[in-house]
Order: structure tokens, then C-alpha cells, then sequence
């Protein structure tokens, strides 16, 4: 049939509109999508203030709302404009109980504005699939069902646990730490109730690495000559013995000994099963172990190949394949590619094997290859776990692989030693997947009981017992697994975390090295209470989790009771800081003790230093005050000038020469002067009157993009002048090469921008007829129109993106004087006019 697709309100999400039947009637379909959660929970405003309120204030007191996940996108008015006077509705969300949430998120948002039903008339339907492929989507239309109330709400308790125990211990823990050591190189001390058991792995791995003691042994190694030219290694039965005497006496005791004899020979064969089917835990481990991939990074490919329709959803528990699952399907999609085809077509003809019978959690099949691909069409990362994909579950429906495995007992005087062999009689699996193969060994001599070989040799060896390594990801996966710490879904997100905040770091082999920071906290936790960093309490906490997802137990009950247990923690926490300070004292340096000095304080005029250590401030050891400054950029001193309200020097922020600088005062940066400005808010966004560096003296028109923001003159940036956003990243770069850019107390008479005076030197100047001084509008001054060009600023952090020259959206030049009037006149229609300046 005909379908007429657009783009949404919000920009981001595509609505495509078609006739078809609905249960036996004919109707109008909607079809769009949403990004992730529409909502999210968060605290009230004045609870989001760290200075204004208690943490522990956060167990219970502080109430909680949610608001939209992403407020840029308008989600819940792009919902409302496209649900209205809809008579249905089909959730077509990911199935898992994070897309069970989303879905009553979708319908508080569109419940009010659609059609009401007619008497019991049902509105509201759930499908439920579990890949994007034609036979899946019409099985799931055809046998629709309802929303899961109860899985919705395990997510709304976790995310309410989550927010509130791990705020209150980060914000403590942050502002206690940070208030007396300048070197920890975090910008934020985080508590998670998963995040931190995550963490214990990896230091408990750490601490068995810094206490082993190596032990020396030694082992008794023989060789024996069947053929002239051949020999054999044989292993010693006892293995290793961890006293040199008595190893030597063994060896003397052997070394009598011309021969040796053949006490037994036995052969038996063996099975080395084909691998379980694939869930994304074993996903994830073999990511990180074999491909070299994050579990982050891993996930976000796998979601991409699911929705590009390549693979079936990738977050599953299950390792069992429904007895309805069109394997053989599956396998004939792969029946052409180069890499595995003979494979595949071997066994369409022969005939597949079951599948091992494995866990079913009841929530979606194994991650299966649904379509077949080329590495030219997923290209990089997305073709080595779409192979990986793939070769697994052919091997799933292979045969196993078969060996014959032939022992040799042999006695050199009365010890004991052996011989072993293999040989391959059937591959199976291990043709798709080489790496399990059977390694090749040398064959075995053919011999019997009795038969006697000459010695080549016989020594000691001596050899040192050696510390296990650093925890892979792969291995950390399978503990969080193993102790219920996290989701298949949100185990990627904790290791990730810990990452991040330089708890610990990624070493070659991808094996995650505690930071001192990060061993430190967790001894502390342990010194403490150690059930803040053990993984059985979150485990508990997890089982009821899923004890109210099967609707088994009462949400608030469970809420109300954990919260409960981690307040009374939180609170002898607080109380018995003093452990955990002992150990930071000896880790990290005081603040006084860090950091160069760089501007003067306004109080005591003495230098104040700048720590550079994440998070980047200022500390005065004379007044014991510090100054929090903006982060990812560099700091240094700005000519010496100083505040005129509180006489500390100016200090210089710069995102790099393609970014933004500014000045600021550190004392009003956090402690704002005025009523209209808000923490955090440098020169350039200063409503004072009369400086030189305030938004009033240098601020030229409001900014070309975003809603409140002012292009500022950068009066440091000469010869290559711009102004910069006070608010967003938008950079315009004019008058390259003038002698002097100053803003005109004047305003243009079109679009009220402050106009600007600019003085070129003569050899340089660009202005016509030679002249090298002119006074002008930015924004409308035809002179002008060559010498601005608008670039978005290189941001040092992924928070900000942008590219370089890319513009989103229309110019706009409400070119408003800020300072002013604040509520500007409405621009007249010039909005080609302006686009056309900064095409």
C-alpha cells in the first residue's frame, strides 16, 4: 500500500502514516518511535542543591518527580500532538522491563489527549517480538497483549534506589573528600549501590596480587626415546613437591633407573560439546576477551546490528531455544557467504543438530543471526560481532566435537609418570569456530603393557608459583553474573562507570588495574561497614526486584524497607568517616599542599593556587577557602586585572584556540554578586553595570542558535577576533586581522544588536575604498557581511558536540543589546537574509 512518512515536531523522530486493517476493521495507522526513556526521576529543584541540603535528607524527605529525559527533544508534546484523536494504541517497545517502563511512560503522556473508549472497549495493546523480521512483527500483530504493570515497576523502585542512596553517599563522600585533598583526580566521588561491589571485584583481585608470596617447587621431567631420533616428554604423577631434598632424593632414586616400562595403555573416547546458545552475557564476555571490545561499547553495536534488523534483540538471559524457533530459517540465510557457506550448506543437507538444552529465563530467545550480511555493509567492530554472532549459532546447531584420547602410564623405578595424546575423529563445531579446535600434538608411539623404552634424561626443574593477574572485563562480567550484581542490561553501564571515574584503568589484554583512588575508597568501605561494597546486599536487593516484577512482592514494601537499611548505613557511614580519612591522609596530599600558585585572593591578597587535578579549583591555605572553576579547558592568570567588587584577579578559561575563552572572578563564580546571575557564571555572563568584562560592556546580539544565549565579544582573541555564545557552543568568527574590535554603546535601529567599532591597519584593512576604521552592525551591515563566518566551538568534552561549520536551524540576529531592555521586540523577517551571512 501507499505510506507518507515526515519528520516530527521535536526533529528527531520520523511519523509514517498508512491504511490497513486493525482486528477485522479497516484504519488509519501512526507508526513513530521515542529515544530511550521519555522520562526520568529526579529530585525536586531545591533537593538538587549540594550546598542547601543534608544528604541523608535524601533517604526519604526529598521528594522526587519526573521530569522529561531529554528536554530538547519535546518528547511528551511531539507524543501528545501525534496521539490526539487516536482511537488505539500498540506499544511496539523493546521487551524487557526497561520497555515494559517506557511504555506506561508513553501512555501518561498520551492517555489524556486520545479518543475515549466506548464502554469496556480495550484502547491499549502490547506487542511483543523478538526481532525486526516479517514472520516476527506479523506473529506479534496477530497476538497482541497488555503492558506488564508489575515489570514497569521494578524499574521505577531500582531507579528510585539507585538515585537516592547514590546521591547521598556521592554528594557526602565528594564534598568531604574534595574539601581536604587536591590530588584525587576525580571530579566526582561516586557511590553506586552496583557500581561499588563492581569496584570490590577488582580491588579484592588487586589485594591478592600486593599479598601473594611466590613459593619455590620443583618437578621431576623425563624424556624417553621410543625411536632413535624421537623422544617424549612424560609429566610426573605427583606433579610438583615443594621441598628440594625431597626432590632431589626422588631424583636419585629414578636416576637408577636405565628404562622405562609401560604399566598401562588406555584409549577412550572423548566429546567436547558444542558451545550453549548465546546470551549477552557470554555476548559481552566474549567481546571483551577474544575482540577486544568495551561491554559498552559492545552493547551499543549489538543494539544497531538488532535494529538494522542483522540479529535478534541482544538482551537476553535465555540460552535455550524455543521448540517453535525456525532454526533451520536462520541457517539458510547464511547459505551464501563466502566465509561459512560450505559449512552451513553441509549441513542443510545432513541434517542440523538440537541445540543444546540450556536456561530459559522467559524473556527472549537467543541472540541469533536473522539476516545475512557482508563485512562491506556493517564494516569494522560491526562485522566482527555480527561473525562472532553468526559462527555461534552455527556451532549451536553443529555437531560436537569428537577426539580419542590415549594415555601412556609409565615407571622409572617406582615413581609414577604419564603420557597423553589426542587425536581429532570428528571436528563438529570446531570447523566454525577454529579457535575451540583440539590442539595438534605429536602422535604417541604405538606400544604395549610391558614394553620398555630407553631414558633420554631425567632432571629437576625448579620453578616459582606465580600471582593471578588483574581482572579482565571478561572475568568481571561472569563474577557480576555469577553474584547477581546488575542486569545483562546494565552490567556494560558499572564497568563502564568505574572507568570513568577513574576508579580504575583499562590495562593491555583489557584487564582493569584499581587506581589508588579506587583501592582506597574500597578499603575504607570495608574498614566501615563492608556490606557497602560486598555484593550480597545489592543481590538481595535485586530479588525483589524481580519478586515485584512477577507481581510477588508490594513495591512501596520493598522501596520503603531497602531505603530503610541503607539510611541507618549512610548514617554510621557519616559517623565513622574517620577510617577512611586515615587512609586517604596516606594516599593523597592536602590541598595547601597541592597545586602552583596562580591568582590573588581578594581577601588576604596572598596567592591562591591552582590544583589542575580533576576537579580543576582554586585553594587559599590563608583563608582555607576554595574556589571550584569550569572544567575541561585551561586556566591562567588574565593581565593581572582584577574584580572591581571584590578585588580578587581575573582568571582566563579556554576551551583551546578553535573553542571559547572567558574571564571570570573566582569569588563570583561561586558566589554569584547579583540577583539575576547563578553559580558558575563567568564575565561573560555578569550583569554588572559598568566593567569593562561584564555580558553589559561586551555582550553584541543574542546568539544566532540558541534560545537565551548572548554573543559576547572574546577581547582577548585578537588578531582572529570572534564572539562566543555566553550559553551554547556557537562560535562567529569576524574581522580577521583588524587592529581593534570594541563594542559601540550605540544599537542598530534593525535588530537592536550593539553595534561594533573596528579599526584594520592599512596594509590589511578590507574595507572598501581603503578606509580602515568602521562602525556597524554585525549583524545587517552590508561592509560587513564578508568579514563573519559562524563555526561551532571544538569542545574538549563529549558532552558538547557540533561540528565544525554546521548549522542547525535559522540565523536568527535578535540582535538585542543584553543589559537592557530584557524583553526584546520580535525580529522583523529577515531570516534568509541572515542564514545567507553564515552559510
Amino acid at each position: 500500500g501507499n505510506m507518507s512518512s515526515r519528520k516530527g515536531l521535536n526533529g528527531a523522530c520520523s511519523v509514517h502514516e498508512y491504511t490497513g486493517s486493525f482486528i477485522g476493521q479497516s484504519a488509519h495507522f501512526k507508526m513513530t518511535s521515542v529515544c530511550g526513556h521519555v522520562m526520568t526521576l529526579d529530585f525536586i529543584g531545591k533537593y538538587n542543591s549540594w550546598d542547601k541540603v543534608d544528604p541523608a535528607e535524601l533517604f526519604s524527605k526529598a521528594p522526587t518527580e519526573k521530569k522529561e529525559a531529554n528536554p530538547k527533544l519535546t518528547m511528551v508534546k511531539f507524543l501528545q500532538v501525534e496521539g490526539r484523536g487516536c482511537d488505539c494504541i500498540v506499544l511496539w517497545l523493546d521487551c524487557d522491563k526497561e520497555g515494559e517502563n517506557i511504555c506506561f511512560e508513553v501512555l501518561d503522556a498520551v492517555l489524556p489527549v486520545m479518543n475515549k473508549p466506548r464502554g469496556t472497549e480495550r484502547t491499549i495493546y502490547r506487542a511483543k517480538f523478538s526481532s525486526i523480521t516479517d514472520t516476527d512483527i506479523c506473529n506479534a500483530m496477530n497476538h497482541l497483549g497488555e503492558p506488564n504493570r508489575n515489570e514497569a515497576l521494578s524499574v521505577d523502585a531500582r531507579q528510585e534506589l539507585d538515585l537516592r542512596i547514590g546521591c547521598a553517599f556521592t554528594r557526602f563522600q565528594t564534598k568531604y573528600f574534595q574539601g581536604k585533598y587536591g590530588n584525587l583526580d576525580s571530579s566526582l566521588i561516586s557511590f553506586g549501590p552496583c557500581q561499588t561491589p563492581t569496584l570490590g571485584f577488582c580491588v579484592e583481585r588487586h589485594d591478592k596480587i600486593q599479598s601473594f608470596k611466590p613459593e619455590t617447587y620443583w618437578v621431576l621431567q623425563a624424556k624417553v626415546n621410543p625411536e632413535k631420533e624421537s623422544s617424549l616428554t612424560l609429566d610426573w604423577d605427583r606433579v610438583r613437591v615443594f621441598d628440594r631434598e625431597v626432590a632431589q632424593m626422588f631424583l636419585n632414586i629414578t636416576k637408577m633407573a636405565k628404562e622405562a616400562k609401560v604399566e598401562s595403555v588406555s584409549k577412550k573416547e572423548k566429546v567436547k560439546q558444542r558451545p550453549l546458545a548465546l546470551n549477552t552475557v557470554e555476548m559481552l564476555r566474549v567481546a571483551s576477551a577474544a575482540l577486544g571490545m568495551g561491554p559498552q561499547h559492545a552493547m551499543q553495536i549489538a543494539e544497531r546490528l538488532y535494529t538494522q534488523g542483522y540479529i535478534s534483540y541482544p538482551r537476553t538471559e535465555t540460552t535455550h531455544y524455543p521448540e517453535n524457533f525456525d532454526l533451520k530459517g536462520c541457517l539458510r540465510q547464511q547459505a551464501n557467504n563466502p566465509y561459512w557457506a560450505e559449512t552451513v550448506k553441509a549441513l542443510l543437507s545432513e541434517g542440523i543438530n538440537r541445540p543444546r538444552k540450556g536456561h530459559d529465563a522467559g524473556d527472549h530467545p537467543p541472540i541469533t543471526p536473522m539476516r545475512a550480511a557482508t563485512e562491506a555493509e556493517l564494516g569494522g567492530d560491526g562485522w566482527r560481532l555480527y561473525e562472532y554472532i553468526t559462527r555461534h549459532f552455527i556451532a549451536t546447531v553443529s555437531a560436537d566435537c569428537k577426539y580419542l584420547q590415549t594415555t601412556i602410564s609409565f615407571s622409572i623405578g617406582p615413581e609414577r609418570f604419564t603420557c597423553v595424546g589426542k587425536v581429532v575423529t570428528s571436528p563438529g563445531f570446531t570447523e566454525i569456530m577454529p579457535w575451540h579446535s583440539i590442539p595438534l600434538e605429536e602422535s604417541l608411539p604405538h606400544c604395549e603393557k610391558g614394553d620398555l623404552f630407553p631414558i633420554g634424561e631425567i632432571k629437576l626443574l625448579e620453578k616459582q608459583t606465580s600471582p593471578p593477574d588483574y581482572l579482565t572485563e571478561a572475568e568481571l562480567i561472569t563474577l557480576m553474573e555469577k553474584h547477581g550484581i546488575g542486569t545483562d542490561a546494565s552490567i556494560p553501564v558499572h564497568i563502564n562507570n568505574i572507568c570513568q571515574r577513574n576508579y580504575v584503568t583499562v590495562e593491555s589484554g583489557r584487564r582493569l588495574k584499581p587506581t589508588n583512588l579506587g583501592i582506597v575508597l574500597v578499603h575504607g568501605y570495608y574498614k566501615i561497614d563492608a556490606e557497602l561494597v560486598l555484593p550480597t546486599i545489592r543481590s538481595a536487593v535485586e530479588k525483589q526486584l524481580n519478586l515485584i516484577a512477577l507481581g510477588k512482592a508490594n513495591y512501596h514494601q520493598v522501596l520503603e524497607h531497602t531505603l530503610d537499611v541503607f539510611k541507618r548505613k549512610f548514617h554510621y557511614f557519616v559517623d565513622s568517616i574517620a577510617g577512611m580519612d586515615e587512609l586517604m591522609e596516606v594516599s593523597f596530599s592536602p590541598l595547601a599542599a597541592t597545586g602552583k600558585p596562580l591568582s590573588r585572593c581578594g581577601k588576604c591578597h596572598r596567592f591562591m593556587k591552582y590544583i589542575q587535578a580533576k576537579p580543576s579549583r582554586l585553594h587559599c591555605s590563608h583563608c582555607d577557602d576554595t574556589y571550584s572553576l569550569p572544567q575541561n579547558g585551561t586556566i591562567k592568570l588574565y593581565k593581572e586585572l582584577r574584580c572591581p567588587l571584590d578585588d580578587f584577579e581575573l582568571v582566563l578559561w579556554s576551551s583551546g584556540s578553535r573553542g571559547k575563552s572567558y574571564p571570570l572572578c573566582p569569588y563570583c563564580y561561586n558566589h554569584p554578586p547579583f540577583r539575576d546571575m547563578k553559580k558558575g557564571m563567568g564575565c561573560n555572563e555578569c550583569t554588572h553595570p559598568t566593567c569593562q568584562h561584564s555580558l553589559s560592556m561586551l555582550g553584541i546580539g543574542q546568539c544566532v542558535e540558541c534560545e537565551n544565549g548572548v554573543l559576547v565579544l572574546d577581547s582577548t582573541s585578537g588578531p582572529k577576533w570572534k564572539m562566543a555564545c555566553n550559553k551554547c557552543n556557537v562560535v562567529v568568527h569576524f574581522f580577521e586581522n583588524a587592529h581593534k574590535v570594541r563594542v559601540s554603546p550605540e544599537t542598530c535601529d534593525l535588530c537592536e544588536a550593539a553595534l561594533v567599532d573596528v579599526d584594520f591597519n592599512k596594509a590589511k584593512s578590507p574595507l572598501p575604498g581603503d578606509e580602515t576604521q568602521h562602525s556597524g552592525c554585525v549583524f545587517c551591515d552590508p561592509v560587513f557581511q564578508d568579514l563573519v563566518e559562524l563555526k561551532h566551538a571544538a569542545m574538549r568534552h563529549p558532552m558538547h558536540r557540533g561540528g565544525q561549520g554546521k548549522r542547525q536551524g535559522r540565523g536568527r540576529g535578535k540582535g538585542r543589546r543584553p543589559g537592557g531592555r530584557l524583553n526584546p521586540k520580535k525580529p522583523k523577517d529577515k531570516m534568509a537574509a541572515l542564514a545567507a551571512y553564515f552559510v
